[in-house]
């Protein structure tokens, strides 16, 4: 099977459906009962030695912290993040506190297990995500100043999608998931 075509009828419709609407609707609004149950969904994702090294800025329209956080979205990303009803800051724990201490070699790669299970969380209860790293880090870090040991890594805008899903997604095939990270050359 070298040339797999797209297959998503062989994956959950959540999976298959998702997408990363560049337009969200200004109207729809993230409660608080929906913004609890897609942190529930983060805190269950599994982690190294269940470490669960992440944490989360939750950030909405008119409060305090939206507006914190806007400014330093890249012209990219303000453009449709603004409307979105949720951002989130998304955040590992690489360092034990001040020290030079590892907390966790693997703290980003929990990070996007935990905010995988968001987004699907999200899918679930109509909502769309839209992963984004088009911000100012170092501008953001100094705003918020999270504690020791903590880093800024990415933003997710959660909301209600205001576009359609491209009629024609392109993915790579499972083919070359298997076979791109390997030479195809004689050494």
């Amino acid at each position: 099977m070298p040339h797999d075509p797209v297959r998503t009828d062989l994956v959950h419709p959540l999976l298959a459906n998702r997408f990363s609407p560049y337009a969200f609707d200004p109207s729809g609004r993230v409660d608080d009962d929906a913004l609890h149950t897609l942190l529930e969904a983060a805190r269950w994702a599994p982690s190294a030695g269940n470490s669960q090294p992440w944490g989360f800025l939750s950030a909405r329209p008119g409060e305090p912290d939206h507006a914190r956080v806007l400014p330093h979205l890249a012209p990219s990303s303000f453009r449709w993040a603004k409307d979105a009803g949720l951002l989130v800051v998304a955040l590992t724990r690489h360092y034990v506190g001040d020290s030079p201490v590892l907390y966790s070699e693997f703290a980003d790669y929990d990070l996007g297990q935990a905010v995988a299970h968001l987004s699907v969380q999200a899918e679930a209860m109509g909502l769309a995500t839209h992963q984004f790293r088009a911000f100012d880090l170092e501008a953001l870090t100094k705003e918020l100043r999270p504690n020791p040991g903590w880093a800024i890594v990415s933003m997710i805008a959660v909301g209600k999608a205001a576009d359609e899903p491209p009629r024609l997604r392109q993915r790579r095939s499972a083919y070359e998931l298997r076979t791109a990270p390997w030479s195809t050359s004689a050494e």
